[in-house]
């Protein structure tokens, strides 16, 4: 019988996807699940909801709650597997200071969420509450494996990876949808569809695309390049990006326009229109959800029928193949040890994996076309100087990781990017520990 912990069980809907996957599985289905959270109300709520689920489908497994960090030792000892969907700081403070401070230095934002100035604040007010998981994990379930959804993906996964002897892999919603989605976009059907995804976190290179052996490539370039010349539609950065570079990226058109210094400009705000990108999407998006809330809540924690289907997230699989020892191949956030030979080898990659009862072995990549590993490059810079402003507790490379973001440096100058810092560290106050 596996223990599973779920850190940031207050993400209901997020918990019902992962754990509910678990109880339609066989191997994990009589699990022992600890909930934990710091939201006592949010949690009472996700107990109800998967009370109900596990009831409904079979009883076999046994929930308990932990509210609090008094209890996080409890909820983790003798865990195989710890999932983390924590948010520090919410939407409230932490999400608005992120947004508000850059937006009176006209730097304007879409996500902010995994790269740019809201990802490097974002990473240095969750890093250390994820390395208290580390410490605890350490402890009392040392051979557990991490499984990180938290964002931002790369950077928190390389604090765990490098801070910590904790077995961690990321996981991420895009890799596995993300040449599904791209078809359905352009209207092409493929009976045999094989595809191959290599690169960085939110920016990993569609390789390879193909149906039964042919190319699909050609056809899915010409289809793009007429959907760009003809209408405004949700992905028209990515669009471009390939028609540029070559390849198709994983994460959505949103988010590409934040981690590039060509699209969001103060010099060219036309472009704002003509590639239809949503500044500040996230934050509208966290205030119709809150809105949303109740009603979801009441369906999802009140209705004793609750059911579930198995989604596509990662984490039910990895722990079946796990269990199982039947081979499951999934995209994986990991430290790169020679896996993509032209990007930096202290670097998190995201790579195709194969999970068995080994664990989360990477598989060899090679080298990206060259124009895809720099622009990664650009990307890794700023991850790099924040996991190490993290593990050293050093400020300067949190000024040095903004003054190396493109998005940042296209708008701001020098000066400008350390007094916007400066004002981002004194607006979160308690919420990012002392930095020398």
């Amino acid at each position: 019988m596996p223990k599973i912990a779920f850190m940031g069980a207050g993400s209901t809907v997020f918990a019902k996807n992962v754990l509910g996957d678990c109880l339609l599985t066989p191997a994990l289905a009589d699990a022992a699940i600890a909930l934990y959270d710091i939201d006592a109300r949010r949690l009472a709520d996700s107990r109800l909801m998967l009370e109900n689920l596990n009831r409904n489908h079979g009883g076999k497994a046994t929930i308990e709650a932990y509210l609090g960090v008094g209890n996080r030792r409890a909820a983790l000892a003798g865990a195989d597997y710890v999932v983390n969907a924590i948010q520090v700081g919410g939407y409230e403070p932490c999400t608005v200071t992120d947004f508000e401070i850059p937006r009176k230095y006209g730097l304007r934002q879409t996500i902010a969420d995994t790269l740019g100035i809201g990802g490097i604040f974002r990473t240095l007010r969750t890093a250390p509450v994820m390395l208290d998981f580390a410490r605890d994990m350490e402890a009392v379930c040392p051979g557990a494996w991490f499984l990180n959804y938290t964002n931002p993906m790369a950077m928190l996964t390389g604090v765990m990876l490098r801070g910590s002897a904790v077995r961690t892999v990321g996981l991420c919603h895009s890799v596995q949808v993300c040449a599904p989605h791209l078809l359905r976009h352009l209207g092409i059907e493929a009976a045999e569809l094989q595809w191959k995804i290599a690169g960085i976190n939110h920016q990993g290179w569609l390789l390879e695309i193909t149906d039964g052996g042919r190319d699909l490539y050609p056809e899915i370039k010409a289809k793009a390049a007429a959907m760009n010349a003809a209408k405004k539609h949700g992905d028209m950065v990515r669009f471009e990006v390939m028609r540029r570079f070559g390849y198709y990226i994983t994460e959505s058109s949103e988010h590409c326009a934040e981690y590039m210094p060509y699209w969001i400009r103060k010099d060219s705000p036309e472009l704002i229109e003509r590639y239809n990108i949503p500044l500040d999407e996230y934050p509208r998006r966290c205030v119709n959800q809150i809105k949303g809330w109740e009603r979801q809540r009441d369906e999802l924690v009140n209705d004793r029928n609750l059911s579930h289907t198995r989604t596509h997230e990662y984490a039910s699989f990895i722990m079946e193949a796990m269990e199982t020892d039947q081979p499951y191949r999934i995209g994986g956030n990991v430290l790169n040890t020679g896996l993509i030979g032209n990007l930096p080898a202290n670097c998190v990659v995201e790579v195709p994996c194969m999970v068995d009862r080994n664990g989360v072995v990477p598989c060899h990549v090679g080298e990206l076309p060259e124009a895809c590993a720099a622009l990664n490059r650009t990307n890794i810079n700023v991850q790099l100087l924040t996991v190490e402003a993290v593990l050293s507790g050093r400020k300067d490379c949190v000024y040095q990781a903004a003054m190396l973001d493109p998005h940042t440096a296209a708008e701001l100058n020098i000066d400008q990017i350390v007094a916007m810092c400066d004002d981002l560290f004194a607006a979160h106050g308690d919420w990012i520990p002392p930095m020398k």
